[in-house]
């Protein structure tokens, strides 16, 4: 196990003594030790979501089989609420598969799983156990989510937007709302303006999510935003929240965020150094940019490295650098490293790659560099 990493590593025979010990404290007979040994058995060479699959089982085989007497078992070892900025995978990660357990085992009585869900959020998170009720009990499910978006409890206002993001990553789509997210902008209009950080950051995301599939839709909910909540609480979500469309070009997005005249912008020189690097190396980007209208212009410069893949073909990743003001006439010079290091996400192949500069989502100069692996 000593090549392990991520959470996915904590998730082993010591995560169920520790959930075993504090069941065992409430419900006496709990069987810690076979739990364990069993957790041992079952989890090698699984990845995070099997594992916190096999703590789950391990708790069902266990606990009563009636779930409406496992569950309060189950949230008797909860604990206190998090903090504001107390994160939930550093105190409570243990309580994964108790999430897990709701998700998997609670379908048929809705009612006392979505009461134990909210209670769940306040300690560790609920978004993903809360899927399969939006699917399979929509109505009465956001009807209690609608609710949860005015809790007094940050985690559980949290919980009512990122649990009904469409595109919730490492969870099932919610096809519904991708199709349809005006449901989703419902629950989201009481949070706008959010006092709380954490809130802000799920509304912000669950935006990009519904910009993805429906951006006319987003940008207009934006623009309402704008005039109704001019707050530096709404600015910051919807800045966030648009992020895939600025770095998709989208001029109205851009428009919206502050960003003007990149048609006036030219990058009249582009150095991509060294000509040839290989993985562990650093690429210099360095240019100029120059505003060649006679008004002053804010604008945002990104660049897009296009990565050679398998079959030769290309795909694009865009990089936030950075937003300036230039004046009539002015000229700056930008340098920024680019390290080529290896990402659980992408892997590199040999080849061409092409760069980009983009002003305010405009290709305005393209170079080139070679990759050896």
């Amino acid at each position: 196990m000593a090549s392990e990493y991520g959470l996915k590593r904590h998730f082993n025979g010591e995560a169920a003594r520790l959930i075993g010990g504090k069941i065992r404290a409430v419900h006496p007979g709990f069987d810690v030790e076979g739990y364990a040994a069993e957790v041992e058995e079952r989890i090698p060479g699984k990845e995070l979501k099997d594992r916190v699959l096999v703590l789950t089982e391990g708790l069902r085989t266990r606990l009563p089989q009636d779930y409406t007497e496992a569950v309060p078992i189950l949230l008797a070892i909860l604990g206190d609420e998090l903090a504001e900025g107390e994160g939930m995978f550093n105190s409570s990660w243990f309580l994964m598969p108790v999430a897990r357990y709701v998700e998997e085992y609670g379908l048929d009585h809705p009612d006392l799983s979505l009461d134990a869900i909210e209670e769940i959020t306040k300690r560790h998170t609920g978004e993903y156990a809360i899927r399969p009720y939006l699917e399979q009990h929509r109505a009465l499910t956001m009807e209690r989510v609608a609710r949860w978006a005015v809790s007094p409890s940050h985690n559980v206002r949290r919980l009512a937007t990122e649990g009904v993001r469409p595109r919730l990553p490492w969870a099932r789509t919610l096809g519904v709302f991708v199709k349809d997210p005006r449901p989703v902008l419902e629950i989201l209009e009481p949070l706008r303006s959010d006092p709380s950080e954490y809130v802000r950051k799920s509304v912000a995301n669950n935006l990009n999510d519904i910009a993805k599939d429906n951006p006319d839709l987003a940008l207009g909910t934006v623009l309402r935003w704008t005039e109704e909540s001019p707050t530096p609480e709404t600015r910051w979500i919807i800045k966030h929240g648009l992020r895939t469309l600025v770095k998709q070009g989208d001029q109205q997005a851009l428009a919206l965020l502050g960003a003007t005249g990149g048609e006036h912008v030219r990058v009249p020189r582009l150095s991509v150094a060294p000509a040839e690097v290989a993985v562990g190396d650093t690429l210099a980007l360095d240019f100029d940019i120059e505003n060649t209208d006679d008004r002053a212009h804010t604008v945002t410069v990104d660049y897009v490295v296009h990565h050679v893949r398998k079959n030769g073909r290309t795909i694009p990743k865009v990089f936030k650098l950075t937003t300036l003001e230039l004046g009539p006439g002015e000229k700056r010079t930008l340098e920024k490293p680019h390290p080529i290091r290896e990402v659980q996400t992408r892997r590199y192949y040999p080849g061409e790659h092409a760069v980009d500069i983009q002003v305010n989502g405009l290709v305005r100069a393209t170079g080139r560099f070679g990759l050896r692996t």
